[in-house]
């Protein structure tokens, strides 16, 4: 009888569900060191703070294996282990305070990146997810499969690049050099100051409302989409403006003229001051006006 109960006791203790695990963990680390963040699902939230230390919390998914966090020297590494015939149970969220002049690389494939107050270089990836991230003045690589990509910045000089297949990229107060591209979604620039902008999507529209400094060179190119530019200032360059089927309107200079008379599309070439500058906007299916 004994051996009956504890069977039925056992079976039942095994057919309880594996509950998720609470993470609080510290680590000691460099003031520049650098922090790289693997987590297969869920959400990574980075916050920078003025202490030489890494934090770790949140919850990991109940059939996650473990969380490796380790230091070799300045780098840290946080990985969400997760069995290799993963399914469910394995979303995680993870809560992590690192020095603000860390640099940081973090790796996910169905989560969300959160990063604020980090002023080292950044390179953040995932394939289904949003990224929304602060720069300061240091480079930052963020991208996307499927999922929006967002960078603020501080208006200082830097190397940025935002790129997602199925989802819309904003960049605001953001300076310096840009790349940024969309197959199926908009791409913004709001305020900022640039020396080079190179600016593509297949369906989508461009807005461009920044300043683009001596000698600079915008390219904006879409398939199916309008193009916006508003110059903060006047820009003196080089201007190639073309549409296949869609309307041309330049605030300023010339008008512009038709391709042909047997096609419906615009095309739009004239220099204003020096043109020392180099402004290059092109769309098949769109409108695109040129302001400042």
């Amino acid at each position: 009888m004994m051996k009956k109960l504890t069977a039925i006791f056992l079976a039942a203790f095994i057919a309880l569900p594996v509950l998720a695990a609470e993470v609080d963990e510290t680590l000691d680390a460099a003031a520049d060191g650098h922090v790289n963040v693997s987590n297969i699902a869920g959400d990574v939230t980075i916050r920078g703070w003025s202490r030489n230390q890494v934090e770790v919390t949140g919850e990991l998914g109940r059939n996650v294996e473990e969380l490796i966090f380790k230091r070799d020297g300045d780098k840290i590494t946080i990985k969400v282990k997760v069995p290799r015939k993963s399914g469910r149970g394995i979303d995680s969220d993870l809560h992590i305070q690192v020095p603000q002049d860390s640099s940081v690389d973090v790796g996910t494939v169905s989560a969300d990146i959160s990063i604020t107050d980090v002023h080292g270089e950044q390179k953040l990836n995932t394939v289904s997810g949003d990224v929304d991230t602060e720069v300061a003045d240091n480079d930052v690589s963020a991208e996307s499969v499927s999922g929006d990509v967002e960078v603020s910045g501080e208006g200082k000089s830097i190397d940025t690049r935002a790129a997602t297949v199925s989802g819309d990229v904003i960049l605001f107060r953001v300076a310096g050099a840009v790349v940024a591209g969309s197959v199926s979604g908009d791409v913004t620039i709001d305020e900022g100051s640039f020396e080079r902008a190179g600016l593509e999507t297949v369906n989508g529209d461009i807005v461009f409302h920044a300043a683009l400094r001596d000698g600079g060179k915008l390219e904006a190119e879409t398939v199916n989409g309008s193009v916006d530019v508003e110059f903060a200032d006047k820009v003196s360059g080089r201007y190639d403006i073309d549409t296949f089927n869609g309307n041309i309107r330049n605030c300023f200079g010339p008008k512009a003229e038709r391709t042909s008379k047997y096609t419906p599309g615009w095309e739009l070439s004239f220099q204003e001051g020096n043109g020392d500058a180099r402004i290059s906007v092109s769309t098949l299916n769109g409108d695109i006006a040129i302001c400042h």
